[in-house]
């Protein structure tokens, strides 16, 4: 073999033996970078899995939703542990005050727009607040209706004890609203500061009927007796619900009121008595 013969062979097995080298470096920097990235992709997942929600709801919420958010609420729960929804229920009006003094409440649900527009005037709700669903009122009576009302004019009968709600709570302006749209005055017993407190007056046989609503007359049972009169059409109360602006639990709250207008938390509501938004 000539001189020129060798050397051309060393410079052949030199360019091998240097792409070999490369491909494997190339190797171990594609190994290298498909570690990194699943390195990420499990850090996304660790990150994902430790922004379950947790902690406390607290809603405030309209009396006459008090069975179908608890139901809601125990469902939540389940689906989410570690969480835990509480609730605070009464007159719309008054939990809006509270919530106005500082009250630490994560979702206000309302049983209707004015009773809302306190809390967002003192601009104390994140966004604006949705209707989730609408409630019409019925007239509750004592079971069978030993008085035989049929109408909303039935009940101006004299000595007959009729329970309203205060005025200043939604189901108490929308009951005005109807005497007004029949153009009929009444002076009741009593005015309760709840729908749920005026169901009670009759159930508890200490009124002879209330102006309450259909949502709450289903509940009762058979311990009411509902009356359906024509002038309720014109005083259908919207329910409208809010994340609260300094909500200790924001996430939370928010997959709450997520639950409330989902299709689930909508066949809870209407199955309820209560009205599609």
């Amino acid at each position: 073999m000539t001189r020129s013969a060798r050397r051309t062979r060393r410079t052949r097995r030199s360019l091998q033996l240097t792409g070999a080298g490369t491909a494997a470096l190339l190797a171990l920097t594609a190994c290298s970078s498909s570690d990194s990235d699943s390195d990420s992709a499990g850090s996304d997942t660790s990150a994902s899995a430790s922004a379950k929600l947790s902690g406390t709801v607290n809603v405030f919420a309209a009396a006459s939703l008090k069975e179908s958010f608890t139901t809601l609420g125990k469902e939540f729960e389940k689906t989410h542990p570690g969480t835990k929804v509480t609730f605070n229920f009464g007159g719309s009006d008054t939990l809006a005050a509270s919530i106005t003094s500082g009250a630490g409440a994560d979702v206000f649900a309302a049983a209707s727009p004015k009773t809302m527009k306190i809390v967002t005037d003192a601009g104390g709700a994140t966004g604006t607040p949705a209707t989730f669903v609408r409630n019409q009122l019925e007239i509750a009576t004592l079971p069978g209706n030993p008085d035989r009302i049929a109408s909303l004019k039935d009940l101006t009968k004299s000595g007959l004890k009729v329970v309203l709600c205060d005025e200043e709570v939604p189901c108490g302006a929308a009951a005005q609203k109807a005497l007004d749209a029949g153009r009929l005055k009444l002076t009741p017993v009593s005015y309760e500061q709840d729908v749920k407190s005026a169901l009670t007056k009759v159930e508890l046989k200490e009124a002879d009927a209330a102006v309450v609503y259909k949502t709450d007359v289903k509940t009762a049972g058979d311990k009411v007796e509902g009356v359906d009169f024509p002038e309720s059409a014109d005083a259908i109360n919207d329910y409208p619900i809010a994340l609260l602006k300094d909500a200790p639990n924001a996430a939370t709250a928010k997959a709450f009121i997520e639950l409330v207008q989902s299709a689930e938390g909508q066949k809870v509501l209407t199955s309820a008595g209560f009205l599609k938004p």
